[in-house]
């Protein structure tokens, strides 16, 4: 009789947190499973991070590029829950490749990038779903990268996305990470997160050079 309470309970709890998940998901991936972790990844910014009310402010339809710093593994979820769009993000082939999220990664959609072998490969997937009006997400750091770590040069990327496709970049600046320089616990330790949400930028308008520019001064506070 009490396996049969624990098997009811579990189903019960399961259920709630589907039935959760899926009220919080503010977008629709095209598929069931993933939304509700959408919904999840929205209830934990929201609720253990404190994410900000404020949305950056993407066309609701058409090509745009979000950049961002990259302080941890909670990243990904704060641009998505700050986002009412779903956003590809361009993941390092390694990390795509890891069993359990490499399902994760394809099912949102997530573009793997080669850095040691073709990454031009990635981008011209990247300018493909640009070209779509899909919306993506790129770290310019390429891994995380701390405020008290040595300077490095941001990746040009986006930059070059940009002035390809005449698609305008969203500057967001993640500050107030509890799990700071962690990957995978980050998303489970309370914070007080910050987002410092620019406007956005053309590369048509400025050079690549000055787009970098502009783009560094913002993500990494300058």
């Amino acid at each position: 009789m009490m396996w049969l309470i624990a098997i009811f309970t579990l189903v019960v709890f399961v259920s709630w947190v589907i039935v959760i998940s899926y009220q919080a998901s503010e977008v629709d991936w095209g598929g069931g499973a993933i939304n509700c972790i959408d919904g999840i990844g929205r209830i934990l910014c929201r609720h253990l991070h404190h994410i900000p009310e404020a949305k950056i402010p993407l066309p609701e339809t058409g090509a745009a590029i979000v950049v961002s710093n990259h302080v941890s593994g909670l990243d990904p979820f704060l641009l998505l829950a700050a986002c009412r769009r779903p956003l590809r993000f361009l993941v390092a082939r390694e990390q795509y490749e890891r069993p359990i999220l490499h399902w994760l990664f394809k099912a949102s959609g997530c573009i793997p990038v080669d850095r040691s072998g073709q990454p031009e490969l990635a981008l011209r997937q990247a300018m493909r779903a640009l070209e779509a009006g899909e919306a993506l997400a790129i770290f310019p750091h390429g891994k995380i990268h701390l405020d008290s770590d040595p300077p490095k040069k941001l990746k040009g990327g986006a930059v070059r996305l940009s002035a390809w496709t005449q698609t305008a970049i969203y500057p967001v600046r993640i500050d107030g990470v509890g799990g700071e320089g962690r990957e995978a616990l980050a998303p489970f330790i309370p914070s007080n997160v910050q987002l410092k949400i620019a406007d956005p930028i053309s590369c048509t308008e400025n050079t690549m050079k000055e787009c970098l520019d502009i783009i560094s001064n913002i993500i990494e506070n300058k």
